[in-house]
């Protein structure tokens, strides 16, 4: 294939990648956007490995490397729960880090091409830069791996003097690159881009450590987009276009994204880098005297059922709870048997419900729960006073009261779910344990509300098997 029908590919490519964006901005059309980046993504795969830079000898160590990728990723899409799509997500951001790594490091110790003056300066920058941008995105995305996998803990690692630690770091990272563009060759200019690498190694683990638990959707869209610009670096470091094209649309999307995020939590973009927002998933309240006075009012199934009967309008309010117990279907049956009744039910969205972006609405959308019925919070907040049942499957943080009420609350000024003005509020929790913010909810003290105590998907069973009796 020759470059101009390279060039040709990548330009179509490109621009499926940018309609693939806009189809998977909206559940509706997401099924197609996501048909139209694979399209796109095996037109670029073709193009590149039929293109004039491969040559003979390194096409069978390319066929082999697609077959084994290949058949790795179709394992994991066939075995991987879509309640962990978080931490596969998370994980899949770390190998885009590795490579770009890889990459800068092949790429200066075997250059395929001779540079001399101001090219190779810009290309050994183009280098230094793609390796630091790929290690933190690396060493973050497998911290927030273990976060999401619940295989390290949700609370903030808080180091003394963090934020001067970082400081240091970036001065050294900024020395060395200076040490590694002055480098006669290449055996000089290993060490300092060995050391850089470990300094953002570590630093990647430093930032996503630091982050709580309750900033963790903010985290995995951050790190889509750091991934977006170490593909976008890896293209810079070898002189394709696509690439660079394909990792800008990824970072920048990433970026708007994490800013929407912010925006939904009342957070800022640095005071999440900061970090210290967030407690270990299902930690005690944390201070005995600061827990709202007051009682809780547990239900039953049955009378949970008989109130879902009864009302005319209902909102269910999806949350990780719901995810972890995988009762998603059970929610869709509950859902057109209550339709079928004639009772109008809606679904509300909080922008951070879940662990990633989006999360809620890729659980309900593989249940079958029609898109016209889920609704973002925005569309749906003003509602809740005209509701008869507000149903909270195991969501805490976006439906607590305390953001608005309490001017002391961590979470002070967070947009959330106003289901506490619904007639009833029925809350589905296993405990009475904290959100993972670590924060105690006042909601669960509420007169209108009631607590339906167990596993969701058990009790969500029996609510079905009331319903139908």
């Amino acid at each position: 294939m020759s470059s101009s029908l390279v060039a040709v590919v990548y330009i179509g490519a490109a621009i499926l990648f940018i309609l693939s964006l806009g189809g998977l901005a909206n559940p509706e059309t997401a099924r197609r956007g996501n048909l139209l980046g694979t399209i796109g993504m095996v037109l670029a795969v073709l193009a590149t490995v039929l293109g004039p830079r491969v040559t003979a000898a390194g096409f069978p160590w390319i066929v082999a490397a697609m077959l084994v990728g290949g058949s790795i990723g179709l394992y994991a899409a066939r075995v991987v729960q879509m309640t962990q799509m978080p931490e596969l997500v998370a994980l899949m951001h770390s190998l885009v880090g590795l490579a770009a790594c890889l990459v800068g490091f092949a790429s200066y110790i075997d250059p395929d091409m001779e540079l001399s003056g101001a090219e190779k300066a810009i290309h050994e920058m183009e280098i230094y830069i793609g390796i630091l941008i790929g290690a933190v995105t690396f060493s973050g995305s497998v911290i927030a791996f273990g976060k999401l996998s619940g295989k390290i803990s949700g609370r903030p690692l808080l180091l003394p003097a963090r934020h001067w630690l970082n400081l240091a770091a970036l001065l050294v990272v900024i020395w060395f690159g200076y040490a590694f563009l002055q480098a006669a060759d290449v055996a000089a200019g290993m060490l300092p881009l060995t050391v850089m690498t470990l300094l953002a190694l570590l630093f990647g683990v430093h930032m996503v450590m630091a982050i709580g638990g309750a900033d963790m959707p903010v985290v995995v869209s951050m790190l889509n987009s750091y991934s977006g610009w170490a593909a976008a670096a890896t293209g810079f470091m070898l002189a394709n276009d696509l690439l660079i094209v394909t990792g800008a649309l990824v970072g920048s999307s990433g970026a708007i994204l994490s800013y929407i995020m912010c925006r939904a939590m009342n957070r800022n973009f640095i005071s999440v880098i900061a970090g210290g927002f967030g407690a270990a998933e299902g930690a005690a309240p944390a201070a005995a005297g600061s827990q709202p006075a007051g009682e809780v009012t547990a239900i039953s199934a049955v009378e949970t059922a008989e109130l879902l009967r009864t009302a005319r309008h209902v909102i269910i309010v999806p949350g990780y709870g719901m995810a972890v117990a995988q009762a998603q279907h059970t929610v869709y049956e509950i859902t057109r048997l209550l339709r079928e009744q004639g009772v109008e039910v809606r679904f509300a969205i909080h922008p951070v419900a879940g662990r990633m972006p989006g999360h809620m609405n890729v659980l309900l959308a593989e249940a079958k729960v029609p898109y016209d019925i889920v609704l973002d919070m925005d569309e749906i907040n003003e509602d809740f006073p005209d509701t008869d049942v507000a149903m909270v499957i195991g969501a805490n943080d976006i439906v607590n009261p305390g953001a608005e009420d309490d001017p002391a609350s961590p979470i002070a000024g967070m947009p959330v779910l106003q289901v506490w003005k619904a007639r009833t509020s029925i809350v589905m929790k296993r405990s009475m344990a904290s959100g993972y913010a670590g924060v105690d909810n006042p909601l669960f003290y509420k007169e209108n509300n009631r607590m339906l105590f167990g596993d969701a998907k058990k009790m969500l069973d029996e609510v079905l098997v009331a319903l139908k009796g």
